[in-house]
């Protein structure tokens, strides 16, 4: 199947409209325009452009979250499938999202179910996602997998904007510190050094130092730019790899200060899934599969898979999480109150919140944290500074006086 951009008029409105339609060729994609009540006026193959192509036609989270919220709302309005994704697609002004819904719309009326139509956009709709729109379909409770997405889709996000606005503040302080730093180096170490060899005196060692960095960046600075982009597309292709994802898996889960909020984040994560997932009737042994591969920590995640091969083997998902070193204690105790209850999603929903509420917690104490280590790394720089600047030129300055 491929795609192709249309342009088009409405038979009954007699407005024009565009859009995207996926068909096996042009002619194709014409019938299904017609079927639709369209009159084509212009239907071309949409050919990609290359990755920033791509970033541009990217469909974003907060995106994504507006629609399964207004589409959950149309569905549970009693609106037809196929008219609520009109009316979204119609109202939307962000066009990467306009044109997924639009083309999401055109498989639903030519006959596929809404779970394999967005099944086409793996790039906006996750396992999660298509798993409870499936789920939601099969049980006829769609608006509710929808809420219920919508709800969890914003948790996500305010979570990770927590994270990041933590992460924000001390980005911004090392950020001053290597420019400032790199001012230093660069304007005024090297008009020290000359003061002191017109005057014909000696360099103290720390100045000396100073001198031997400062020229280097000053003679240099093109390997160091070569050599910092070097490493970054290095990062970036090791990331990828099997062992660069599991080596920042590990580094997650271990690196010192941030490993409790991590493992709070992924265990919430995992609970909060798990439960959406059970809640909306998907079997246990799946629910699990799914959610280890939302919680993105393949550690977490291998833990979850022998997690569910003791499932599968009859034991209980409570005894299946136990005694894991990544799986912190309230999720196998909540997972067992909920297997005598007959309630475990509501269980796990429970053991997400109380992850969740610790979360915001660390995320405080952190930020509290990494002040003063931000003080101290001032303190430092401006130590160096005075060494390597302030007092040569004050001792040159009393020399001359002398």
């Amino acid at each position: 199947m491929k795609r192709y951009t249309y342009k088009a008029k409405d038979k009954k409105t007699g407005k024009t409209v565009s859009g995207v339609v996926q068909a096996a060729d042009e002619r194709a994609a014409g019938r299904i325009l017609i079927d639709q009540g369209y009159v084509p006026q212009r239907v071309r193959e949409d050919v990609h452009e290359g990755f920033f192509a791509k970033l541009q036609n990217r469909v974003s989270g907060k995106q994504r979250i507006a629609f399964t919220r207004q589409f959950a709302t149309l569905i549970g309005a009693g609106l037809p499938l196929s008219s609520s994704l009109r009316m979204i697609a119609e109202q939307t002004d962000d066009k990467p999202t306009k044109a997924m819904i639009e083309d999401v719309l055109s498989q639903v009326e030519g006959g596929k179910t809404l779970h394999d139509a967005m099944a086409k956009h793996p790039e906006v709709f996750n396992r999660v996602y298509l798993s409870l729109v499936a789920a939601g379909e099969a049980s006829g409770t769609l608006d509710k997998s929808l809420q219920r997405l919508a709800t969890q889709q914003e948790k996500d996000a305010s979570m990770m904007s927590k994270i990041r606005g933590a992460m924000t503040y001390p980005a911004i302080v090392l950020l001053v510190i290597v420019v400032v730093v790199m001012f230093m180096m660069i304007a005024v170490v090297p008009q020290v050094e000359s003061l002191y060899r017109d005057l014909g005196e000696p360099l103290p060692l720390a100045t000396q130092v100073m001198v031997g960095i400062s020229n280097f960046v000053v003679n240099y600075w093109w390997f160091i730019l070569v050599l910092l982009i070097i490493a970054v597309w290095f990062f970036l292709q090791f990331r990828k790899t099997d062992t660069g994802q599991k080596w920042l898996s590990v580094f997650k889960l271990n690196v010192p200060i941030f490993k409790g909020l991590f493992l709070r984040l992924y265990n919430a994560r995992f609970a909060r899934t798990a439960q959406m997932l059970l809640s909306a009737g998907v079997p246990m042994l799946e629910a699990i599969s799914i959610s280890g591969q939302a919680v993105n920590n393949l550690m977490i995640e291998d833990q979850l898979t022998q997690a569910a091969t003791m499932v599968r083997s009859g034991k209980p998902l409570s005894v299946a999480l136990k005694a894991r070193d990544y799986i912190l204690p309230l999720v196998p105790q909540m997972a067992a109150t909920g297997e005598q209850s007959g309630k475990i999603d509501e269980m796990l929903g429970k053991a997400a919140q109380v992850y969740e509420e610790e979360l915001d917690e660390r995320i405080a104490a952190i930020s509290t944290m990494i002040e003063p280590v931000l003080m101290v790394m001032l303190a430092l720089v401006a130590g160096g500074m005075v060494a390597g600047v302030l007092f040569p030129i004050y001792e040159l300055v009393n020399k001359i006086g002398a």
